[in-house]
């Protein structure tokens, strides 16, 4: 019976190192995947979403304000034509 047990008890320690092996491997993968994701992220030069969003609502005031230059342009021409 003492012998069974010692079997069992260096079974579990080796099970308890491989997880442990295992665990430390899978940290290792994902710092290794992040790094490259970051890296082509970096090399795509993409832009951030909040310059993304300042510039969009730069478009969009310069266009409410082209749309406002047209109108008030249409109505120097016909005035001229009248």
């Amino acid at each position: 019976m003492n012998q069974s047990s010692r079997i069992f008890d260096g079974l579990g320690r080796i099970m308890n190192e491989a997880a442990g092996v295992a665990d430390g491997v899978r940290r290792e993968v994902e710092t290794v995947a992040k790094s490259q994701a970051q890296r082509i992220v970096a090399d795509m030069e993409l832009v951030k979403r909040e310059d993304f969003d300042a510039l969009r609502e730069l478009v969009q005031v310069q266009g409410e304000e082209i749309d406002a230059l047209r109108k008030e342009l249409a109505a120097l021409k016909a005035e001229k034509t009248a």
